[in-house]
């Protein structure tokens, strides 16, 4: 898998390009010699995120109705204020 390397200027200027290039690998992009960003295929992005679940679906209980729960029912009694 190739690596391709560009300058921020090298990307603003051929953004195609730079497209093309992240379907055969990950494309980084500097800004002052750095790497700052990573350019990926949304295949690549997607096999490298795995599965993942997000919160609501991790959450979720789409068997509750069958869970069978009767909570106690709540008494609340009253009793006389201490003073002491």
């Amino acid at each position: 898998m190739p690596i391709t390397t560009l300058s921020s200027r090298e990307f603003n200027q051929d953004a195609s390009g730079a497209k093309k290039a992240a379907a055969n690998g990950p494309v980084f992009i500097t800004d002052r010699g750095q790497p700052r960003h990573v350019l990926l295929s949304i295949e690549e992005y997607r096999r490298l995120a795995g599965d993942r679940r997000n919160i609501v679906d991790a959450l979720a209980m789409p068997d509750a109705e069958a869970i069978e729960f009767e909570p106690p029912r709540a008494t609340i009694g009253s009793r006389p204020a201490d003073f002491d």
